[in-house]
C-alpha cells in the first residue's frame, strides 16, 4: 500500500512538473560558432520564443568538429525541455554517413520537435574577386586546376557537401578548406584568404556588398536575389540546401514536446518572424511533431545517397 501511494505521489509530481513547464530559462544550443546560418536562425527565434513561453530563451554556442562536439554534449542533457537543440541536416542527416564515430546516434538519441526552415546554398566569392559570373569562375578554375579553394563550416557541413557536389558535377579541381563554423569561413572569404563558398548564411553579407553571389543551388531563383541565376541556369545541374529543426534529447515527455511544438509553430506564423527568416533566404516550414519525426528519419536515408554522389570522403 505504501509503495502504491509513493508511486502515485511521484506520478502527481511528474504531472505537475509538466503542467508547470516551463518555469525557468531554456538553453537553445547551437552546435556551431556565432555568425553562421544555424546561429542566425536560432537568434531570430529566441526573443519571440521568450515572449511566447514566458521564460528566458538564450542561445549557447558550442562549436567544433562539424557540429559534433556540441551535439555530443547535448544528448547527455536531461530530456526535460530546458535544453533544446538547433539540429541541422549537416549533423543530423549527413553526419552519420561522413563520420565513423559521431559520438551520438542521429536516429535514436533525439526527440524531434519541429522543422523550422530550409535555406539554399549560394555560390559566393569576395567582393574584390575578379569573377562576376559562374562562367568566369568555372573558366578560371578549369584553366588552373588545384589553384582555388572553397571554404566550409567543417567536414560534413552543408557547404562541404555542396562544394563536393559542385566538384563532382563540374569536374573542376578545387580544394576544400574546412573551418570550425561558417562564420569564421565567411570572415576568411571576405578577406580573400579562400576563393569561394557555397553557403547558406551569406545573404546579409551579399546585401552589404561584402560578398558577390554568382549562383543559387535551388530549383528556382530566390526573391531576395532575383538577378542571381540558379546553378541549373548556368549549366551546373545541382540543387543543395540545408534544413534547420528543433530537437530535444531522447526520452522527452510527449506533453513537453507538444508544448514546444505549439510554441514554435505560433512563432513561425508571426509575420515579423517569417519576414526576418525570409530575409536571410529561408523557406519557413513548421508542422507537427509527427511530420518532423518522419522527415528527419527519412533524411538520414536520403543523405546517404547525397554523400555518396558528392564524393565527400568518410572521416
Amino acid at each position: 500500500m505504501k509503495k502504491a501511494l509513493f508511486t502515485f505521489a511521484l506520478s502527481i509530481l511528474a504531472i505537475n512538473a509538466i503542467a508547470a513547464y516551463p518555469d525557468k530559462s531554456i538553453k537553445f544550443l547551437v552546435p556551431w560558432p556565432p555568425g553562421g546560418a544555424t546561429d542566425q536562425v536560432a537568434r531570430i527565434l529566441v526573443q519571440p520564443l521568450t515572449k511566447e513561453l514566458g521564460v528566458s530563451v538564450f542561445v549557447e554556442n558550442k562549436g567544433g568538429a562539424g557540429g559534433n562536439i556540441g551535439t555530443q554534449a547535448f544528448v547527455q542533457d536531461k530530456p526535460d525541455g530546458y535544453s533544446i537543440l538547433m539540429a541541422t541536416s549537416s549533423t543530423n542527416a549527413a553526419g552519420p554517413h561522413l563520420f565513423a564515430n559521431q559520438g551520438f546516434d542521429a536516429a535514436k538519441d533525439f526527440t524531434p520537435v519541429v522543422l523550422v526552415c530550409t535555406i539554399p546554398n549560394i555560390m559566393v566569392v569576395p567582393a574584390a574577386s575578379p569573377w562576376n559570373s559562374m562562367k568566369d569562375l568555372m573558366t578560371d578554375a578549369k584553366q588552373n586546376p588545384g589553384k582555388f579553394t572553397y571554404g566550409s563550416a567543417g567536414i560534413g557541413a552543408s557547404q562541404h557537401l555542396a562544394g563536393a557536389q559542385f566538384k563532382t558535377v563540374t569536374g573542376l579541381d578545387i580544394r576544400h578548406v574546412p573551418y570550425k563554423g561558417s562564420g569564421p569561413a565567411a570572415v576568411d572569404l571576405m578577406a580573400g584568404h579562400i576563393d569561394m563558398m557555397l553557403d547558406t548564411g551569406s545573404l546579409n553579407n551579399i546585401k552589404a556588398g561584402k560578398l558577390k553571389a554568382l549562383g543559387v543551388a535551388a530549383d528556382k531563383r530566390i526573391p531576395e536575389l532575383p538577378n542571381v541565376p540558379t546553378m541549373k541556369e548556368v549549366g551546373v545541374p545541382m540543387v543543395a540546401n540545408a534544413w534547420y529543426g528543433v530537437m530535444l534529447p531522447a526520452g522527452a515527455p510527449k506533453d513537453i514536446t507538444e508544448k514546444l511544438n505549439a510554441a514554435f509553430n505560433k512563432v513561425l506564423r508571426d509575420p515579423e518572424v517569417k519576414q526576418h527568416l525570409q530575409s536571410i533566404g529561408a523557406q519557413v516550414d513548421g508542422g507537427s511533431v509527427a511530420d518532423f519525426t518522419k522527415f528527419s528519419q527519412s533524411e538520414i536515408k536520403r543523405y546517404e545517397g547525397i554523400v555518396r554522389m558528392s564524393g565527400a570522403p568518410r572521416e
